[in-house]
C-alpha cells in the first residue's frame, strides 16, 4: 500500500506542476505574434545606438541593434520588452494586450546613465618634494642625477630612454621607413648618405650626446 500511495503522490505532483506550464502555452498560444522593429538613437538623437540588447524578461526571447540602431523582434500581444545597453538608462515597452495590426514600429531614444563615482587619490605622498624623496630612496642600478631646480636631468633622461621598449609611434615610424627603404630598392637607387648634410648634423649630435660611447 505504501508503494501505490507514493506513485499516487508522485503522479498528483506531476499533475500540479504541468497544469500551469499548459495554461501559461494556452494563454500564448491565444495571443497574436507582434513583429516588433525600430531605430534606436542617443539621447540627443543624432547617432545610432548598435549594440542595445533587446529582450523579452523570462521567455528566451531576444536580439540586439545593428550597425545602424535597427532591431528587429517577435513579440506577443501583452509582452514587456527591455531595452539596456551599459552606459544608458534601462527603458521598457509595453506592448499593447490588444492589437489590430501585427506590426509596430519605434524611434527609441536612450538617455544617457551618469553614475557618481567614489573619489580616487591618483598619488598618494602628500607633496612632490616627499614624492621625489621617496623616489630616489628606492634602490636603482644607476643613481639618477637631479638639477638645481630638482628635475631629472638630460643626461639621466636619456640613460633610461635607452633601456626602455619602442613606443608604438616609433615602431610605426621605423616601419613606414623600412617601406620607403624596399620603395627606393625596387625603383630606385638608395640615396648616399655620407653626402647628406642632415645625416652628417644627427651623427655630429650624437657624438656630443655621447651615444656612442660604450656603456657599463
Amino acid at each position: 500500500m505504501k508503494i501505490k500511495f507514493t506513485h499516487l503522490a508522485i503522479i498528483l505532483l506531476g499533475i500540479c506542476f504541468l497544469l500551469p506550464q499548459e495554461k501559461a502555452n494556452a494563454q500564448d498560444t491565444e495571443r497574436k505574434v507582434i513583429q516588433l522593429s525600430g531605430i534606436i538613437l542617443n539621447a540627443d538623437s543624432t547617432d545610432a545606438v548598435p549594440g542595445v540588447n533587446v529582450y523579452v524578461p523570462k521567455k528566451g526571447r531576444g536580439t540586439s541593434s545593428g550597425r545602424y540602431g535597427y532591431f528587429s523582434l517577435p513579440v506577443l500581444e501583452g509582452d514587456s520588452v527591455v531595452f539596456s545597453f551599459i552606459g544608458m538608462q534601462r527603458q521598457t515597452y509595453k506592448v499593447p494586450a490588444v492589437m489590430n495590426d501585427d506590426k509596430i514600429s519605434l524611434i527609441l531614444t536612450m538617455q544617457t546613465d551618469e553614475i557618481a563615482l567614489a573619489e580616487i587619490e591618483v598619488m598618494p605622498f602628500p607633496s612632490e618634494e616627499e614624492f621625489k624623496r621617496q623616489l630616489l630612496a628606492m634602490n636603482y642600478d644607476a643613481p639618477m642625477a637631479m638639477d638645481g631646480r630638482g628635475s631629472l636631468s638630460p643626461e639621466t633622461l636619456l640613460r633610461y630612454a635607452a633601456g626602455m621598449d619602442a613606443s608604438g609611434n616609433e615602431n610605426w615610424r621605423g616601419f613606414q621607413q623600412g617601406q620607403m627603404m624596399q620603395i627606393q630598392d625596387r625603383y630606385g637607387p638608395r640615396p648616399f648618405t655620407l653626402v647628406d648634410p642632415f645625416a652628417w648634423s644627427r651623427f655630429i649630435q650624437s657624438i656630443k650626446r655621447g651615444d656612442l660611447k660604450k656603456r657599463d
